[in-house]
């Protein structure tokens, strides 16, 4: 499960899609920025492979619900 999950727009013209995020997920710290297009770029370290899938749809769902909504 994502925990302390934030964002904040990528630019500071908000009218220009693009976000920044960041959460937790088993106890680790991971940052990334979500495109426009729902591609989520990691910045630094990334879930492993086992965990990416389930995790990038939790990121879309939160995306979802806290931006588009």
């Amino acid at each position: 499960m994502i925990t302390h999950f934030q964002w904040k727009p990528l630019f500071e013209d908000r009218n220009l899609p693009g976000w920044r995020i960041s959460f937790y997920f088993k106890k680790q710290s991971f940052q990334a920025i979500y495109h426009k297009n729902g591609e989520i770029e990691w910045t630094g370290i990334h879930p492993e492979a086992d965990d990416e899938t389930s995790v990038k749809s939790m990121i879309h769902e939160l995306m979802l619900y806290h931006v588009y909504e």
